[in-house]
């Protein structure tokens, strides 16, 4: 009788052990890369390639564009005076945290000596075939405290003749230049991987595709020597997701969650766009979105490589705060793509527009009114006296996941609580730019969550 009893308790735990975990809530936790990624709100990347050198206006035409027009003559590549040092430093003074640089794009030629793909600078007049950009590039990230990223692009390339990672030809002509490439690729990627230190982020150009579909099989060369790197993106693993346009902004809410392990991969449908932009609050995975867009994009203009007077095409000061509100505001992380001219040198207007950017987010974020954390369901933020307020900071302790799904915040004045702003998505951080108003105290209630709410930051400007 007690044997029976005994295996009646065990099944009726197990039962219940079995529907507890059933009833759980989806909850995906970031990586240590993912995490020191969003933490990091503001990165760039360098544009730098044999189009900055041909005069040339530069034009993402796709197929009928640079994707197959081979540069004549890549001994255009001259930077006599390049300072990757001032590239550096001039995103210091801004404010970002890592810089990424296009070791390789669409032309298919290497910015540093590779001993797997012949179209390299160790072919260049420049510096006699010694000069290495990306070492450079590496050494100015660490020796002013900037964290180093790769980008490396594969799926076009001009002077190989691929074209959406597919090698040109027919028949066993096409299939032995296709291993060949995919190997040189793979090449590259160890090379890239392997002779540069820990990198930070390792960006693929539109993505890399899957080894089952003929492309390069990227992603165990990646994770066996860059472990602590984000990987972006192929199809089978996207640790960060395109934000659905390059405006440098995502729309509200943006979640950093994601109903699958990768991302787009090659997904341009009206659906699966709104789904990049605004992510999936019930996602498995975690999966945090970027925003990018060329600092040269004004006006009409979307220039990733430096083209000639064309100073006037700089983002306006404060189109660019509106953009750190509408993505590192919304739970996104900003990646502004800058360029190199053929000096070698960021344009000094870039700079300058840089330097004020930077100053301008200080200003506004540096020194908070009040700030205070704390979990549960309502944080209350007293001010010294009233005062008058134009910003509000809320953000989660996203080391446990993002648990809130809705919230307001309330603004005391005269003894009388009102509404100020209310929302769904915290996340990483949430910025809500508001009307000035003079209040006494803030509380933040939380509407709506699926499990208690940590809140790591909850300030006023």
């Amino acid at each position: 009788m007690n044997f029976r009893i005994f295996i009646l308790g065990l099944y009726l735990s197990l039962h219940t052990l079995a529907i507890a975990q059933k009833e759980l809530p989806i909850n995906p936790l970031p990586n240590k890369a993912q995490l020191a990624w969003q933490k990091a709100e503001l990165g760039a990347v360098f544009h730098y390639d044999l189009h900055v050198f041909d005069n040339k206006k530069y034009r993402q035409t796709g197929a009928s564009g640079n994707r197959i027009n081979p540069i004549s003559n890549h001994q255009i590549f001259n930077p006599q005076q390049l300072d990757t040092d001032q590239w550096i430093k001039a995103i210091k003074k801004a404010g970002f945290k890592f810089a990424i640089l296009t070791a390789t794009h669409e032309t298919g030629f290497a910015l540093y000596p590779s001993e797997v793909n012949p179209y390299n600078v160790k072919t260049l007049k420049w510096k006699e075939g010694k000069g290495d950009v990306v070492r450079d590039f590496v050494n100015s990230c660490r020796k002013y405290g900037i964290e180093p990223g790769i980008y490396i692009g594969i799926r076009w390339n001009s002077f190989f003749g691929v074209h959406d990672f597919k090698v040109n030809g027919t028949g066993e002509f096409q299939k032995k230049r296709q291993a060949y490439y995919n190997q040189m690729v793979e090449g590259m990627v160890k090379e890239l991987c392997t002779q540069y230190g820990p990198l930070f982020e390792i960006w693929f150009d539109g993505g890399a595709s899957h080894p089952d579909l003929g492309a390069p099989d990227v992603l165990p060369i990646v994770k066996k020597y860059q472990p602590n790197c984000l990987f972006y993106h192929n199809n089978q693993l996207a640790e960060a997701r395109w934000g659905g346009s390059e405006s440098g902004t995502v729309p509200y809410p943006c979640w950093a969650t994601f109903p699958t392990p990768y991302s787009h991969s090659g997904d341009t449908t009206a659906d699966h766009i709104n789904l990049l932009k605004h992510g999936d609050p019930n996602g498995k995975y975690w999966m945090p979105a970027m925003s990018d867009a060329p600092l040269r994009g004004y006006n009409g203009r979307h220039e990733w490589f430096w083209e000639p007077s064309d100073e006037a095409h700089i983002f306006p000061l404060e189109n660019l705060m509106k953009m750190y509100y509408q993505s590192v505001g919304h739970n996104s992380t900003l990646i502004m793509g800058l360029t190199p001219d053929p000096r070698g040198l960021l344009p000094d207007a870039d700079v300058k527009r840089l330097e004020e950017w930077g100053e301008a987010i200080r200003k506004t974020f540096s020194n908070p009114i009040a700030s205070t954390s704390g979990r549960g369901d309502q944080i209350l933020l007293p001010l010294k006296s009233a005062t008058i307020i134009k910003n509000i900071v809320i953000q989660e302790q996203i080391v446990k996941g993002q648990r809130v799904r809705a919230y307001s915040i309330h603004g005391r004045s005269k003894g009388k609580w009102t509404l100020i702003a209310e929302g769904q998505s915290i996340g990483h951080k949430r910025i809500h730019k508001i009307d000035p108003i003079a209040v006494e105290a803030l509380k933040l209630q939380i509407k709506e969550n699926i499990l208690p709410p940590l809140i790591e930051n909850f300030s006023v400007y």
